[in-house]
């Protein structure tokens, strides 16, 4: 996601003729979005995207767990 931000920012400073980064070629400045598709094919293909996603979710449903049993009057048992 940085690596997007930053290709995005660096295409608006070569739009808007931003000193440095105007004399730079155009392979670097698109160079950070080559990068985030890399990133995204790695993280599809290896299944960290999916793997993310599911702890995620059993954090949250852990989490309405919590919050039932607090609810309850059930707190933590020891």
């Amino acid at each position: 996601m940085y690596t997007l931000v930053l290709g995005i920012a660096l295409v608006l400073l070569k739009y808007l003729e931003v000193s440095p980064v105007v004399n730079w070629s155009w392979w670097w400045v698109l160079s950070p979005f080559a990068v985030t598709a890399a990133w995204w094919a790695w993280a599809d293909a290896s299944g960290y995207s999916k793997r993310k996603a599911m702890e995620k979710m059993d954090q949250r449903k852990q989490e309405r767990i919590d919050r039932a049993k607090a609810s309850m009057g059930r707190g933590q048992r020891r």
